[in-house]
């Protein structure tokens, strides 16, 4: 296969198993400047599967750095109203979205106290909105460059991350399409196995972490497959192993130890530790970008709690790489994850006709932020426990248990 043929195929699989455009729909396509070629890619397959319009919505780093740099304070979280306009124009008009990951500039971010502040606050809550709502389909693919191949094997081997990348969304296989289709099903399945179960909470024990994530009453196992109110299916993360839920935030107690590193905007923060009181992060350590780390930790008042809880085991084709991709993308789908701040409504039953009050007595964590930390591996193990606090295994050895 061609580089070019690899291009042309990853774009379709973006278009059709992930975002899964229909004919007529206007396609908005988030990349940088260097995601330039698999954007044009993704625009050629989006029209061929008959999109009405396709629009590409650039995102530089560098720009937003100028933001960090030299910005007035008062103007770092600020949303420009068309691009609020834009995601209130999809979510009425139906239309799709493909984002486009693979920092092209992963060390373009400093000064972690006014990057956890440049932060859209009012585009990022209106972002999560949508995408619980339900209004648009959409996915997210990472495209290899020079400068993300530097960070995650030492040189600017392209080719090399294609390969590895190429791997984990399955373009190895005769019939990619094919392949995602049978994937997706276990998936479901799994999600199924823990809803029959309606455990009470999950426990994560293994070295540096004792961890124990309540459910609310409420909560609902599914897959990264989505189906939005008007009936189109699409996969929302190219790669996807996990199966998640929304937990009750106010339920977390115990020490978690990452193991994997955790991707914040502009930094890269190592060897994290946290510890949970009461649902909420009371002390969290670390190297590296750390420090950004724990600004956005601080970012509102929901950002240190629990929005989500994800199950991944050893079965999952980026794990079973052994790299560490410094991308939220892939690595949160190489192994168990919890993540900080914004919840899933979708993951709630009848989630998206609650009010905000019933939301926050079920423990539905709202927050403008969304940070996966990475928890589970060979060493770890997960149990469901119920209201008893019995306890069922769920994740062994890093294989899944439920039959």
């Amino acid at each position: 296969m061609t580089p070019e043929e690899r291009l042309e195929r990853y774009a379709q699989l973006a278009v059709e198993v992930g975002a899964n455009v229909q004919p007529g729909q206007v396609v908005d396509v988030y990349a940088q400047p260097e995601h330039a070629p698999l954007a044009r890619a993704i625009a050629r397959a989006a029209y061929a599967a008959g999109a009405g319009y396709v629009d590409v919505e650039p995102r530089d780093p560098l720009v937003r750095r100028a933001l960090v740099d030299l910005g007035r304070d008062e103007w770092l979280d600020w949303t420009p109203p068309w691009r609020l306009a834009r995601l209130e124009w999809l979510d009425e008009n139906r239309g799709a979205v493909i984002s486009i990951a693979g920092d092209a500039h992963p060390d373009a971010l400093a000064d972690p106290a006014r990057v956890a502040r440049a932060v859209p606050r009012a585009w990022s809550e209106r972002n999560n909105r949508s995408g619980d709502a339900r209004q648009v389909n959409w996915t997210i693919v990472a495209y290899p460059n020079p400068r993300w191949a530097e960070r995650v094997l030492g040189s600017p081997d392209v080719d090399r991350l294609w390969e590895l990348v190429a791997r984990t969304v399955r373009l190895d296989e005769p019939d990619p399409v094919a392949a995602w289709r049978e994937h997706v099903a276990e998936l479901e399945r799994r999600a199924a196995q823990l809803n029959d179960r309606r455990f009470d909470a999950v426990r994560f024990r293994g070295p540096g972490t004792d961890l124990v994530v309540g459910l609310t009453q409420k909560s609902v196992w599914g897959s990264a497959v989505e189906e939005t109110v008007w009936g189109v299916q699409h996969v929302v993360n190219l790669p996807t192993e996990e199966v998640f839920t929304t937990p009750d935030c106010r339920r977390t107690e115990g020490t978690l130890r990452c193991t994997r590193p955790v991707a914040t905007p502009g930094s890269v923060a190592e060897n994290v530790a946290l510890v949970f009181e009461q649902g909420r992060v009371v002390e969290a350590r670390g190297d590296g970008g750390s420090d950004a780390f724990r600004e956005q930790l601080a970012f509102d008042e929901g950002a240190s709690m629990l929005g989500e809880l994800a199950l991944v085991d050893g079965s999952s084709r980026v794990g079973q790489l052994g790299v560490v991709f410094f991308d939220t993308l892939l690595d949160e789908n190489a192994t168990s994850h919890v993540a900080l701040g914004s919840a899933y409504l979708s993951a709630i039953d009848g989630g998206l006709e609650l009010t905000a009050e019933e939301r926050a007595a079920l423990g539905v964590n709202d927050s403008a932020m969304h940070i996966d930390v990475m928890l589970g591996g060979p060493d770890v193990d997960v149990d469901g426990l119920d209201a008893a606090g019995a306890a069922t295994p769920i994740i062994r050895d890093d294989r899944w248990q439920l039959a």
